[in-house]
């Protein structure tokens, strides 16, 4: 059979060539773009008074020779390494030049919200390096600006990019201050912090009991969600200075205020949450890797990841904001500050709008300017019927023409709608056939040619109905029915995202920036379009349509730059969420990601088609899209999801029930996922591991136990993204090879009870001799009414399927002193008391299970010991 094509359904493909081949090029230049492709990395021998990438990266080579774990041997001898870098540059530095360094071991206790879960910290002996440098005659109160970043690495992973690459940065801009000539006008204080994965402890320790901590006028927080791509300034405030002060900075601008929108909701945190909210209303920016993720936090975060250009953007972006900084007439002390919003409005929290343009430059405005420049378009829309009845009054009827107007907004609207919908449709058809979600994981280029064309076909149906339906004009008078129907389309789309601007300014949101730059984009193509009609017949040649497009062409490029970035740091992320419960848990992410390419498609295509929609709504062109969609998926169905460079996340838990100090009562393994592919699918495709746990016999999940809540205690509140988590017997003589003494808990001295009968218990905890702890949980269900941390203020209560409350309190920091504190009790019923302590040595057997494990396959591998008291 062979498809007969008219002329136009040839024209269309032409014209769907055309915007191909647009798209294309605009796509090749935002990847090289966000890759940072433009920016050529200085050398070692780079003159001293500019960042040096290939300085830095020597850096994060010394740093990532050893773990830098809470616990281990490394996290010290990173902490030597950076005050003898530091105590270098003193010895260099001139006489107008100081330059103060200090060891500072920071101890503290307070609550916290992590992950939606309350829950208390105390911790003890975590290392914070700082350095101060400033001019010879500067002072002790002179406001000054605080640059953080942390030098301890996440559980199981080099941290070359999370946060080696941070540290590296902030040694290189300490030596460009030292060594450039450049006398700052304010200090400089450079924290180098020690327990920022701990849930930011260090920068804790340091804004509540170091002497400079009022000083701080600003602080710049440097972190890695990843190991690659923007450097994206991703938070700003208490108000917008900070980042109207980037935005005028910023050498390689990267920025944009629609991410605080959505930062709140995305799993994890960053010690900008300290500077500026929780302990120190301080100006802040959180400036933070955001691609690599596949990589993040797991143990293929290593040197080779970190791709050429990104560290020499950061450190010249780093370095143009600390002169900007230091030389802001609005840097204050904490005293100043405190007055000036005594007294004034200045400090209000106003969010501001910024984004790049490709970081080529920034686009700044706050909000009062956004109250009008973003209401301009929907007072057009609504004016514009009114208009064009003054200009042709005989033939158009405003009320008609605004009937039509409205029409073509929901045409539009239904239309955005499908593009989210179809894809997500055949996300979930896909997963009815595959035994495995998430298939791009490992190739992302798979759900964009799955879901882009499934989204255009989405975006085009309506145009189909739309012949159905004749405008509301009076046609007899002027035989125009088809130019009527584009320009009621072209304002109904109009009207659509003049609406969804407005929505964004109602909520107080940062991103209504994305539709307004579409909006002023399409008044000067229509005019492009209403002026080529009148040389070219529009209903037989395309060619009114490509000089629509081509004024669009910068609109489109910001949209494919904003819209690609979000979709591949998403995709990123889909391993990390965690796993939803069954049946629906996995589809999610694939219904996540499927919905996002439809938003992000709807958003890059939209504006073409109340115009373009003529040549591309056509039976052919539709059933190409389809073809196409139809094609990947069963190309999808044929690659395997992960690879080492897109590993598959696994934990592994050895978990040793004890009691007393020295006895073993149980032991098992554990294993729990946090992607939508569950144990079975791992096992499935890691057979030595199933013959491993069950001695050459078949793995089987009907006969497996399922490892309770209570089992990974020591992962929490981690440890609630995962789900299926399995257990199995395991031997535990071979960790007396290693530990004589386990942990314990013990009362520490006779209880003693009030006048208003409540009683308080004292207890001392000991870690046995444990070598490398990396945090200790305490879960206390029961009548607690107070306790000796916190200030004596306890978290919100954990409640779990309506039982008791309980309360989750987090011991860190290693020392040879036991903890000794008290619990009270307002009542005489029991207090229980279930502790959890993640250490890092392995016994021998263990060490062999992990090392069966395919290189697809990151195993964060650790020993959980356990045990639980009654009071």
């Amino acid at each position: 059979m062979v498809l007969k094509l008219s002329s136009r359904d040839v024209s269309g493909f032409k014209f769907l060539f055309f915007l191909v081949t647009i798209f294309s090029l605009i796509s090749l230049l935002v990847y090289s773009t966000i890759h940072m492709k433009f920016i050529k990395p200085l050398e070692v021998d780079a003159p001293l008074d500019r960042f040096s990438e290939a300085r830095a990266i020597q850096h994060v080579a010394a740093l990532t020779k050893e773990d830098r774990q809470e616990g281990r041997p490394g996290l010290r001898k990173a902490a030597v390494y950076i005050k003898e870098q530091l105590e270098m540059l003193k010895e260099r530095a001139g006489s107008n030049i100081r330059i103060e360094v200090e060891e500072a071991t920071v101890n503290g206790t307070f609550n916290m919200i992590v992950l939606g879960h309350s829950m208390s910290f105390a911790y003890r002996n975590h290392i914070n390096i700082v350095a101060r440098i400033s001019s010879a005659d500067s002072l002790e109160t002179d406001p000054s600006v605080l640059i953080n970043g942390h030098f301890d690495s996440p559980f199981g992973s080099p941290g070359a990019g999370d946060c080696g690459s941070c540290v590296a940065s902030m040694l290189e801009l300490a030596r460009v201050t030292a060594e450039s000539g450049w006398i700052p006008p304010r200090p400089i204080i450079f924290l180098f912090n020690g327990a920022e994965e701990l849930f930011m402890l260090g920068a804790h320790g340091f804004m509540k009991t170091h002497k400079w901590r009022d000083s701080i006028g600003a602080s710049i927080n440097v972190e890695a969600s990843g190991t690659s791509g923007p450097d994206l300034l991703c938070q700003s405030g208490p108000g917008s200075w900070p980042s109207q002060l980037y935005a005028e900075s910023a050498v390689y601008p990267m920025a944009h205020s629609a991410v605080q929108d959505v930062f709140a909701v995305i799993p994890g945190d960053t010690d900008y949450r300290i500077f500026s909210h929780d302990h120190g209303n301080i100006p802040s920016l959180d400036i933070i890797f955001l691609l690599g993720g596949y990589y993040y936090h797991t143990s293929y975060d290593t040197l080779d990841k970190l791709l050429p250009g990104i560290m020499q953007a950061r450190g010249d972006n780093l370095l143009s904001i600390l002169k900007a900084f230091t030389n802001s007439s609005k840097l204050l002390n904490a005293r100043e500050r405190e007055y000036l919003e005594a007294t004034t409005n200045d400090y209000k929290d106003e969010r501001a709008i910024f984004f790049d343009y490709l970081s080529w430059f920034i686009i700044f405005y706050s909000r009062r300017v956004a109250l009008v420049l973003h209401s301009i378009p929907i007072v057009i829309f609504l004016v514009m019927p009114f208009l064009l009845h003054f200009w042709d009054s005989r033939s158009r009827s405003c009320f008609a023409t605004f009937y039509d107007f409205v029409k073509g907004l929901l045409f539009h609207a239904a239309g955005t709608i499908l593009a989210i919908i179809f894809p997500v449709i055949l996300a979930t058809v896909r997963l009815f056939f595959s035994s495995y979600a998430m298939n791009w994981f490992a190739r992302p280029y798979l759900a964009y040619l799955m879901f882009v064309p499934t989204s255009l076909v989405g975006l085009l149906i309506p145009r189909t109905v739309w012949r159905c339906t004749p405008t509301s004009q009076d046609v007899s008078v002027i035989n125009k029915l088809e130019a009527l129907s584009e320009e009621a389309r072209f304002w109904g789309a109009f009207g659509f995202y003049a609406c969804v601007t407005s929505a964004y300014l109602v909520a107080g949101l940062g991103g209504g920036f994305l539709t307004f730059i579409v909006l002023v984009s399409m008044l000067p193509a229509w005019i492009f379009f209403s002026l080529s009609v009148k040389s070219y017949d529009h209903l037989q040649s395309p060619r009114p349509a490509v000089f629509y497009v081509i004024p669009l062409i910068p609109c489109l490029t910001y949209s494919v730059y904003f819209s690609g970035f979000v979709i591949q740091f998403l995709i990123e992320k889909m391993g990390m969420i965690g796993f939803l419960p069954p049946p629906y848990g996995y589809y999610v992410t694939d219904v996540v990601v499927a919905a996002a390419i439809g938003v992000a498609t709807g958003l890059c295509v939209g504006p073409l088609i109340p115009v373009c929609s003529h040549w591309l709504a056509r039976f052919s062109i539709l059933q190409l899209l389809l073809h196409v969609s139809v094609l990947a998926l069963a190309l999808s169905s044929q690659c395997f999801p992960y690879s080492n460079l897109a590993p598959k996340r696994v934990v592994f838990q050895h978990t040793l029930v004890t009691t007393d100090a020295n006895r073993i009562v149980n032991s098992s393994y554990g294993f729990a996922v946090l992607d939508s592919n569950s144990l079975s699918f791992l096992f499935k495709y890691a057979p030595e591991v199933a013959k491993g746990l069950y001695t050459g016999k078949e793995l089987s999940f009907e006969t497996a136990d399922m490892s309770s809540r209570e089992t990974w205690l020591g992962s929490f509140p981690v440890s609630l993204l995962f789900s299926q988590t399995l257990k199995f017997p395991a031997r535990s003589d071979g960790i007396f090879k290693h530990y004589r003494y386990f942990p314990h808990l013990s009362i520490h001295k006779p209880h003693t009870i009030s006048s208003d009968r409540s009683r308080r218990v004292y207890l001392e905890f000991s870690l046995g001799d444990l070598e490398e702890v990396w945090v200790t949980i305490l879960n206390i269900t029961g009548p607690l009414s107070s306790w000796s941390f916190a200030d004596n203020i306890l978290p919100d209560p954990e409640i779990v399927d309506g039982g008791p409350p309980s309360y989750m309190l987090r011991l860190s920091g290693t020392t040879q002193a036991n903890w000794t504190f008290w619990l009270e009790a307002s009542s005489s019923d029991d207090l229980r008391v279930e502790v959890a302590v993640v250490d890092q040595v392995l016994d021998d057997e263990v060490e062999r299970l992990k090392g069966l494990f395919p290189d697809w396959a990151d195993v964060a591998t650790y020993s959980s010991f356990m045990s639980s008291y009654i009071f």
